[in-house]
């Protein structure tokens, strides 16, 4: 008896499935996020691996599943993940675990490197070179601009898709844990570098309470009363200020200012391990967010935060 023929993807599916993964936000949504149009990329596959309308639905529900990375690093997770369902369409034991698994390995660690190599990186980049073109009178600005960014970012989506899905294959052959598990501690252990890094640049709290007020010395703070008016006034205050007055006639300590002094970001640090547990926990993100609106409102408003 002869073997079933195996079903492969070929190039022109993986390239509708990468150009579909360009919209992957275009449904987003607070409760599971990138999932509709990460659903969307996968339809070609689908239709290719699965001939009947139960296996097809399966497969659609079970990438309706929670998925939320940035935009660009999604291609080399769906590579891995056009792989995996090759695989599973071709008789192999791969279930709905092992798919979600590699996703949900992959998407969290991986996070955190789009946004330092694209938003802060190359776009940055590229948009000063178009600018200081634009700014010289050139068309070619824009022009170059928009034509760089977008060779850039397909190419670097098509590129890690194909990466991923030639992985792919491999972590099949061991679901039990070895590939797999060495793709996924990797990307930890990269995302928590890069999360590190975010976390003292975009989380920032400020407790407002008043530790102590000094009264400064005579000719410890600026006599404003003193300085004469106009340009010239402005100019010797800031001679002053550079030369380490303060502006103030009194020194004020914040409970913040104590905070920075003992270790500087100590609080944004464990507020993020306070959302990290809440997750690890089952809390829904939407009340996180929720919860730290009202805190945040709260506190401002008692001049606490």
């Amino acid at each position: 008896m002869a073997e079933t023929e195996k079903i492969h993807l070929s190039k022109k599916d993986r390239l509708a499935v990468a150009w579909r993964s360009t919209f992957i936000q275009g449904s987003w949504n607070y409760e599971r996020m990138q999932n509709g149009g990460w659903a969307f990329s996968m339809i070609p596959a689908i239709k290719k691996l699965y001939k009947s309308k139960e296996d097809r639905s399966a497969a659609l529900k079970r990438h309706l599943e929670f998925f939320n990375t940035h935009p660009y690093i999604a291609s080399p997770i769906l590579g891995v993940t056009l792989a995996l369902e090759e695989e599973r369409a071709n008789g192999a034991p791969v279930d709905d675990v092992a798919i979600q698994g590699v996703k949900v390995g992959m998407m969290g660690p991986l996070a955190g490197v789009g946004d330092p190599v694209f938003w802060f990186t190359v776009r940055p980049m590229l948009g000063a070179l178009g600018a200081s073109l634009a700014m010289g009178g050139s068309i070619l600005g824009p022009i170059i601009f928009f034509l760089a960014w977008n060779i850039i970012r397909w190419g670097f989506m098509w590129y890690t898709q194909e990466f991923g899905y030639k992985a792919g294959s491999k972590i099949t052959e061991d679901l039990s844990g070895g590939v797999l598990q060495d793709v996924t501690k990797g990307a930890s252990i990269l995302g928590m570098f890069v999360l590190a890094g975010l976390v003292q640049r975009w989380v920032t709290i400020k407790f407002l309470p008043i530790v102590s007020t000094v009264q400064l010395d005579e000719k410890a703070y600026i006599h404003w009363d003193e300085l004469p008016s106009g340009s010239e006034g402005i100019r010797l205050a800031f001679e002053k200020v550079n030369a380490g007055l303060s502006m103030t006639a009194e020194k004020v300590t914040s409970l913040q200012d104590n905070l920075d002094q003992l270790i500087p970001g100590l609080a944004a640090l464990l507020l993020t391990f306070l959302c990290m547990w809440l997750l690890k926990k089952k809390v829904s993100p939407i009340l996180i967010i929720l919860g730290l609106f009202i805190v945040g409102v709260v506190g401002h408003y008692f001049l606490i935060l």
